[in-house]
């Protein structure tokens, strides 16, 4: 991760948030948010791109994740992460920014526009986190004896972070990738962090969300893994059919982390939809 570094600071009620921006500052804004259990870094290929293109990208590390403060009883939920992303908007001076939002990131993105008035140009969700039910089997273990897990001897959490950052990929991580995203969860620090944002994940987070769907009046597209193994496809179509307008784009031959897994196609779809 030397290469990718968040330059900036805000201090928030959920902890100092680490964020950067790329490309011409004159550019059309673009906000790009990442999901869990992940960080800014799944843009690294992304975002240059899209900035090469003329955009103004800004990347951010929630609360809780990544760069950004990481400390006891810390408010990491879904709620939380809404209203820091509002202030954050507001810190930058965006109006009407076009959001690129993954997986946790789209139900912040969501919670952000319909509960707390965040206006966005566009809005493309990929494979996000919007539609109950939601949560593997593995996940609800997890947050039920979060107390238990943040326990286990430091080598035995880090394989188990290991494998489940790489079960979110369908064409598998390169080495360095998969460790920069574990990297963060490692040490006492990280390894409470990792188990907070797991037992503060709540339904009702989306729940409270869901219904306004139909409402949403803005250009909005749903990009979705077709090898998604975390959320199926089928989340994806219903989803756009919720959302008025909304247009579905199958990414093949991807897993859940599509920023990964499928960069270029990705990036392609998303500038098409940035251009109109």
């Amino acid at each position: 991760m030397s290469d990718w570094i968040l330059r900036e600071s805000l201090a928030t009620a959920s902890g100092t948030v680490r964020w950067d921006r790329l490309g011409d500052p004159g550019g059309e804004p673009v906000v790009l948010l990442h999901g869990t259990p992940f960080s800014s870094y799944v843009w690294h290929e992304i975002a240059p791109a899209l900035a090469a293109s003329g955009h103004h990208v800004h990347v951010w590390d929630m609360p809780g994740y990544g760069a950004s403060e990481m400390h006891r009883d810390q408010d990491v939920s879904l709620g939380a992460q809404g209203r820091v992303f509002t202030e954050l908007l507001a810190h930058w001076g965006l109006r009407e920014p076009s959001v690129v939002a993954h997986d946790f990131g789209g139900c912040v993105a969501l919670r952000a526009h319909l509960l707390h008035r965040a206006r966005y140009r566009r809005l493309a969700l990929v494979d996000p986190v919007a539609l109950e039910p939601w949560g593997s089997p593995f996940f609800r273990l997890v947050g039920e004896h979060s107390h238990v897990f943040e326990q286990l001897p430091a080598a035995l959490h880090q394989a188990l972070v290991h494998e489940y950052v790489a079960s979110a990929s369908h064409t598998g991580l390169r080495p360095a990738t998969l460790d920069a995203l574990v990297r963060p969860w490692t040490g006492e620090r990280g390894q409470a962090a990792f188990y907070r944002q797991i037992a503060q994940a709540d339904q009702r987070y989306t729940d409270d969300i869901q219904p306004l769907y139909p409402t949403i009046d803005l250009p909005v597209t749903v990009c979705w893994a077709t090898e998604d193994t975390w959320i199926p496809f089928a989340k994806g179509q219903e989803l756009a059919a919720l959302i008025p307008g909304a247009r579905l784009v199958p990414v093949p031959e991807a897993g859940h982390l599509v920023p990964l897994d499928a960069p270029a196609r990705l990036t392609s779809e998303i500038l098409a939809f940035l251009r109109g």
